[in-house]
């Protein structure tokens, strides 16, 4: 049974990466075991100006769930929004839909991911004449930021009430939500699959032993990633404004554990490559590349030393 599982899982992977990214339509996964609920965790601040929120969710592999962490990405181009993947309740089983890039943001099954994300539509911000702009009552930004607003009416006027942190739609105790005109509009245009950096991201979290829910019982060791995912339209290329701080990411913030879901796969999890593993007892900041030394006198002969630089990776 699970040979043909993996095997199923693989031939829909190699599905998704034949289908071209300018008629993404989105692939789909079956499962009988409900997703867990949502961890409650904070959105780190976004890096700098250009930057989309995309929230985390539970993807399933040939070793159960695993969460995928919330992460700022790089929109793959001026005035796109992403559509959150989500799972929904159809003949039996839980169907996963996954998330696009639009013009508009989609149908999500009524998930409420949080930070602008209540449910339906996208509160979290909008794009003005290729700038895009922050709503700061929903969003988390760093300092130096020119292009943001405040607006908290929207927040009541969107959120799909959803206590419980479910993470589907449908079911037995899922989300009770249909799509609006305007979602359904939005899912018959033109759509890109996620960028290059998302997939690697997501991929990265499949392989990581800590993020299953057979090992961390619903509470993911990385709930946020703490850096953003380079990629697609970098925020250089629209028009950024002159003279713009480079605000570097905070550190990934603890989440609140939650009740778990009565279904839980069985599934053993084996060691493998880890995805950016992160202290649970104290956040990490991330560190900052040290100053290169100056040259020294010394032989021709001889070029002089460097200090390595250490990067480091609701």
């Amino acid at each position: 049974m699970k040979v043909f599982r993996s095997l199923r899982l693989a031939l829909l992977a190699l599905a998704l990466c034949a289908i071209p990214a300018s008629s993404f339509a989105g692939v789909f996964i079956s499962v009988n075991i409900a997703p867990p609920v949502m961890p409650v965790y904070v959105q780190p601040p976004c890096p700098e100006e250009g930057y989309m929120w995309t929230p985390g969710y539970w993807a399933y592999g040939p070793d159960g769930y695993y969460w995928v962490p919330g992460a700022w990405v790089a929109a793959p181009q001026p005035g796109y929004l992403w559509t959150p993947p989500y799972w929904g309740w159809e003949n039996g089983v839980y169907l996963f839909h996954a998330g696009y890039w639009g013009a508009h943001v989609g149908y999500y099954g009524g998930v409420n991911y949080g930070f602008g994300y209540m449910g339906w539509g996208f509160a979290g911000g909008e794009w003005r004449g290729g700038h895009f702009f922050y709503n700061t009552a929903i969003v988390h930004v760093g300092g130096g930021f020119h292009n943001t607003y405040v607006n908290e009416t929207i927040v009541h006027n969107t959120t799909i009430i959803n206590n419980n942190h479910v993470s589907y739609n449908g079911g037995p105790n899922g989300v009770r939500y249909q799509p609006r005109p305007e979602e359904r509009a939005a899912m018959s245009e033109h759509h890109l699959a996620p960028t290059a950096m998302q997939q690697q991201h997501f991929n990265a979290a499949a392989h990581n032993p800590q993020q299953r829910f057979s090992a961390n019982q619903g509470h993911p060791q990385t709930v946020a990633a703490a850096r953003p995912l380079n990629g697609g339209a970098r925020p250089e290329t629209m028009n950024r404004p002159a003279n713009q701080p480079q605000n570097r990411p905070q550190a990934q913030s603890q989440y609140h554990p939650q009740a778990q879901p009565q279904n839980r796969p069985q599934t053993q999890a084996r060691p493998e490559q880890q995805y950016r593993p992160q202290t649970q007892a104290r956040p990490q900041t991330e560190a900052r590349p040290e100053a290169r030394p100056q040259s020294q006198p010394r032989p021709q002969s001889h070029p002089a030393p460097r200090s390595e630089e250490h990067p480091r990776g609701r």
